[in-house]
């Protein structure tokens, strides 16, 4: 099965504002649209930044009171000071706005998205070509992504499916085919000889479970005795 791209998952009528707009009139779109972000652009459709509600909410931390000390001001970079002070103080979209945009094209597979979002601890991604906006795809787009993946046919020969484990498993640094091994028979997945502990013994266990043709896992590994945990 072809996996979706951001082609195939991004909402395309994105709700996005000039970078004039005043802030309260952001405040008001995100809290009557119910959303967390909005894109700002130019007449012509070209991406300058984004402004979230963590931009907004953060200019209330400007009221608190803040200790300095010659260290601090030693060590602060005065080019992130002055960014950030524009931006909580500033009265209009290209004041406030965050222009670090994490952007993927619109052939990114789903995967790919999914991973970008993880690794950034991101709720949404941008979809561009050039500097010119496409659509936007957020964590709840990938769900159709997810549920074709789980309904995959599970038709997969058994030479195929132990393959498709053991190379998952060289992928991780925590699985050891070495001490490890893989019997697959009738889509039953069998574990021998030997894990670090229960916490891999569950890893794997959800390693196999992720590999298309999996009709079971049966864990006949042994917890192997650590050179720190020998008792003399």
């Amino acid at each position: 099965m072809t996996e979706p791209t951001a082609r195939d998952l991004m909402t395309r009528a994105v709700i996005t504002i000039p970078p004039d707009m005043p802030v309260m009139g952001i405040v008001q779109l995100l809290a009557y649209r119910g959303i967390s972000a909005v894109p700002v652009t130019r007449a012509d459709g070209r991406l300058l930044g984004l402004v979230s509600l963590a931009d907004l909410t953060a200019r209330l931390s400007a009221s608190a009171p803040e200790h300095r000390s010659w260290l601090r001001w030693l060590f602060t970079d005065p080019v992130r000071s002055a960014d950030r002070y524009a931006r909580i103080h500033g009265f209009v979209a290209e004041e406030v706005m965050a222009t670090d945009i994490v952007t993927v094209p619109p052939d990114a597979p789903a995967s790919e998205i999914a991973a970008t979002l993880e690794r950034k601890g991101l709720r949404r991604v941008l979809v561009t070509v050039g500097d010119r906006l496409q659509g936007v795809v957020t964590r709840s787009d990938l769900l159709p992504a997810v549920i074709s993946r789980e309904t995959e046919p599970a038709d997969l020969p058994d030479t195929r499916i132990r393959s498709a484990i053991l190379a998952a498993m060289r992928r991780e640094d925590w699985a050891d085919p070495f001490y490890t091994h893989v019997e697959v028979h009738d889509g039953i997945v069998e574990f021998f000889g030997f894990t670090p502990g229960p916490a891999v013994q569950r890893a794997l266990r959800v390693l196999a479970e992720q590999v298309p043709g999996v009709k079971g896992i049966r864990d006949r590994t042994e917890i192997m005795l650590m050179s720190d945990q020998v008792m003399l």
